[in-house]
């Protein structure tokens, strides 16, 4: 056990001067002889006592005010990840059906929430933030290390279906999720060091075709962040080159680090999203903190303090009371 305060255990003396004998007003007698052999009285013997109450009092008094406290030696694992924003375009062609190597069939939609639930699931050190879009772009998750509810999230992301909501302004979402990463760092923990590696993650199906910002000015701001852009284009299986979108999305991709990829089915995009996982993973550093950790314990030595002084009021004004006959 350590001290908070040890300076304060020099005050420890004054609980000896409590054990020195209350003096009373003395009465003048001719001689002691009577007396010499006699027991001392029990009322006495209590009245020491008291003394010993308060001096006990004062002293654990003094030690809890010296601050008391047990040390304890932790060992404290710190993993920092990256940030990463998820990118998933949610306009009406997402809802074409996209094959598996089996012949299985499903929407696009669905097959790209399933992989991106995986790849959530492979990275519980990161934070992470989810970004739809269609005509327009949502911050459907700010970056959190909240996995579980991220995953929920994405299982209930839906197409849009309003015709008037309808479109591809992936632009924009670029520009959002730049945006997010820019400034995680302005409430980013104080004790934790500000993340550095900063990805994006885009899944569309289609071309930009509306919203407010091109997807070279995203790329731009992207740039200059430092942040890192991969570009998924899913296509369909006659169309095996590039077209002029994804001749674009390979460009913005390329442009600040990141990759791109046209795929065509299901296990080609899970494949896909298990590469970027790959070159990412060497983003994570991990380090092992020790500290000490100190408890107070100051509460057991005041609580008995308060109980002993209590105890010795009680008799005080009770059966130890003293009148001013007493002292007289």
């Amino acid at each position: 056990m350590t001290f908070a305060y040890p300076f304060m255990l020099l005050l420890l003396p004054i609980a000896l001067l409590l054990l020195r004998r209350r003096r009373f007003n003395a009465i003048e007698i001719s001689s002691l002889n009577g007396w010499r052999d006699a027991a001392e009285p029990r009322r006495v013997r209590r009245l020491k006592l008291m003394n010993i109450l308060r001096a006990a009092a004062c002293a654990l008094l003094i030690i809890a005010m010296a601050g008391p406290q047990t040390e304890r030696p932790v060992n404290e694992e710190v993993r920092q990840g990256i940030a990463i924003e998820m990118l998933l375009d949610i306009s009406s062609s997402m809802d074409r059906n996209i094959k598996g190597s089996g012949g299985e069939q499903t929407t696009r939609m669905e097959a790209a929430k399933k992989a991106v639930e995986a790849f959530i699931g492979n990275r519980p050190d990161d934070l992470i933030g989810l970004i739809t879009f269609a005509r327009y772009a949502d911050t459907l998750s700010p970056l959190t290390f909240g996995h579980e509810a991220l995953i929920q999230l994405v299982q209930d992301v839906e197409i849009q279906d309003r015709p008037n909501e309808d479109g591809t302004a992936y632009g924009d979402a670029l520009s959002l999720a730049c945006a997010h990463l820019d400034r995680m760092n302005e409430w980013n923990d104080e004790e934790q060091q500000p993340i550095q590696s900063k990805t994006i993650i885009l899944l569309t199906d289609g071309e930009n075709n509306c919203g407010l910002h091109l997807p070279q000015e995203a790329a731009g701001l992207a740039k200059n962040w430092g942040i890192r852009i991969y570009a998924i284009s899913l296509g369909d299986a006659d169309e095996k080159d590039l077209t002029d979108a994804e001749q674009l999305l390979e460009i913005i991709s390329d442009g600040t680090g990141g990759g791109f990829w046209k795929i065509y089915d299901i296990d080609e995009l899970s494949e896909t999203y298990a590469r970027i996982d790959e070159l990412e993973t060497s983003a994570i550093k991990s380090a092992t903190l020790v500290h000490t950790e100190h408890t107070p314990v100051f509460t057991f030595f005041a609580l008995p303090a308060l109980l002993l002084l209590l105890t010795e009021r009680i008799f005080n004004a009770t059966a130890l009371r003293i009148t001013e006959e007493d002292e007289a």
